[in-house]
């Protein structure tokens, strides 16, 4: 007689084979994970290098929390851009190019770049994309070019940057952001100018920051530096100078800053007899940064009344501490701390540092490339600052840009930066498609600029004896352009550059306010347009 078999029921040794089983296939699953390639967390176009995501994208990555509502509105205008660009029978409807933003998306408390920096230059270049793209086109995409919180990720960024330029379908045309003058940057548009890829420097000042198709927006630290010489023509004070610098050698822009001072300032303030330096808190560990004491007692027991800054504006709130130590040292004038800078950085018109320059009765004087005075319509603000305006508002709500945002500048010279990129490539469009079919930009078949073609528009003199053109930028931080091939190194030209001071001095009587001084025309009347 047969049996029927009963099925056996699992006992601990069956659970515990499953349970070996289920977890050699997780250490296999997490294997392949960290060996086969996919996006991750930098998505499909970046790779990971200490921490941060390193390449070319048009998408949404990892970057800085904070930055996260800003990289997703940038992405969000790029799927939209390339959506209208949609071809039909083979032509793009809609052309469009690529302009990149290389620049750090992260960093850490010795980056040359703060977080905030980074938001609020982002900003401004999302507004400035997307007032190109309010018109008819062509259209532009605004790529991300992240290279690492301390720029040294650079190489592999413009090689891929060089491989999109030669794309001719949708080409870069472009790059703009780099921020630092550091020695990494330097080598940075260096290496772009050899691709022939047209550049343009939001924030760069050190005046021997240049290549063949490297172009900037902001004055240079030798036209800051005549600015803050008129000032002191106008308010000399007591000539009682100190100059106080940062020693690292690595930081391109406090070295070429404090050279320029020295050749400006040196023989009437005696400033090789008069000066400490200090260790900056950007870059490599090279022991305790802002060590100011030194500074601080000569200057209190020289009584000197104008002190030169030669360092960077993440480093003045402690010095100003250290003077507020002090108090005010026996002085009857007020101290002079004489910088520059892009604008006013929020941390410095905080209330604390505010306050420690009343218990130094000291004040800052900046010679800036915006003034923070300009968002209240006071000072005189450039024709087209409204418009920047409007646009930059529609953006502070939804990502938390609170009312100082504007006031270090980096916005508005970020927006301008891709605003001279974009009227190039509108200008060189409508040149390259004179006489064709059609009159929009719909129209197939039409013809799209490519690198060289923006390098020639944008080397084109756009200033002649009387002052700008009718081609000049007329740019949220005023209208400038440039004065062509082998005309001091494609800085701009009729930039104009105010003196900021903080907290506000009140003229004295019969005291006239400063003459507005401009790059390379300095303040002569008629010499620039407004």
């Amino acid at each position: 007689m047969l049996f029927r078999r009963h099925p056996r029921e699992w006992g601990p040794v069956e659970w515990v084979a499953v349970g070996g089983l289920a977890a050699v296939l997780a250490a296999v699953a997490a294997v392949l994970a960290l060996t086969l390639p996919g996006p991750g967390r930098c998505g499909a176009d970046l790779h990971e290098v200490d921490g941060d995501c390193v390449g070319v994208t048009e998408h949404a990555f990892a970057a800085d929390p904070a930055l996260d509502s800003l990289i997703k509105a940038v992405a969000d205008e790029n799927a939209r851009v390339k959506n209208r660009a949609e071809k039909r029978n083979g032509e793009a409807r809609v052309p469009y190019v690529r302009i990149a933003l290389m620049m750090p998306f992260t960093s850490d408390g010795s980056s040359a770049m703060t977080k905030d920096m980074i938001r609020r230059a982002l900003a401004g270049a999302l507004a400035a994309q997307l007032e190109a793209n309010s018109g008819y086109g062509p259209y532009y995409q605004l790529l991300f070019a992240p290279d690492g919180r301390h720029m040294l990720q650079w190489e592999p960024v413009v090689d891929r940057l060089a491989e999109l330029a030669d794309d001719n379908r949708t080409p870069l045309v472009g790059v703009t952001g780099i921020p630092s003058s550091t020695d990494a940057s330097r080598k940075t548009i260096a290496a772009l100018s050899q691709h022939s890829i047209p550049t343009v420097g939001p924030v760069i000042t050190a005046a021997n920051m240049n290549a063949p198709y490297f172009f900037k927006t902001s004055p240079n630290n030798d036209e800051f530096v005549s600015a803050l010489e008129r000032y002191l023509q106008e308010r000399p004070g007591d000539e009682k100078g100190f100059l106080v610098w940062d020693n690292r050698q690595e930081d391109v822009y406090s070295r070429n800053l404090k050279e320029i001072y020295e050749r400006h300032f040196g023989v009437v303030y005696s400033l090789d007899h008069h000066n400490s330096n200090f260790t900056g808190s950007s870059g490599a560990d090279k022991g305790i940064p802002n060590r100011f004491t030194d500074a601080v007692q000569k200057i209190c027991n020289e009584k000197s009344d104008t002190v030169f800054f030669a360092g960077r504006d993440q480093d003045l709130p402690s010095f100003i501490k250290r003077l507020a130590q002090e108090g005010d040292c026996g002085r009857e004038s007020r101290l002079r701390i004489l910088k520059v800078g892009i604008g006013l950085e929020p941390t410095l018109s905080a209330a604390e540092p505010t306050r420690w320059l009343e218990e130094a009765h000291a004040s800052i004087v900046d010679a800036s490339s915006v003034d923070p005075a300009w968002r209240q319509g006071e000072h005189n603000p450039p024709e087209a600052y409204e418009r920047f305006l409007t646009r930059f508002q529609q953006l502070q709500k939804k990502h938390e840009l609170n009312g100082t945002a504007l006031d270090d500048g980096y916005a508005v010279m970020y927006y301008d930066a891709f605003t001279l990129l974009a009227d190039a490539v509108d200008r060189t469009y409508s040149e390259l498609n004179e006489g064709g079919e059609g009159g929009d930009a719909t129209t197939p078949a039409r013809k799209i600029p490519t690198k060289h073609d923006l390098y020639n528009t944008l080397i084109f003199p756009t200033i002649s004896a009387g002052g700008c053109t009718n081609n000049c930028l007329r740019g949220a931080a005023g209208t400038y352009g440039f004065e062509g091939p082998g005309r001091n190194d494609q800085w701009a030209v009729c930039k104009p550059v105010p003196v900021v001071e903080h907290p506000p001095v009140k003229l004295k009587k019969g005291e006239k306010p400063l003459p507005l001084y401009r790059t390379f025309r300095g303040d002569e009347a008629g010499a620039c347009t407004r």
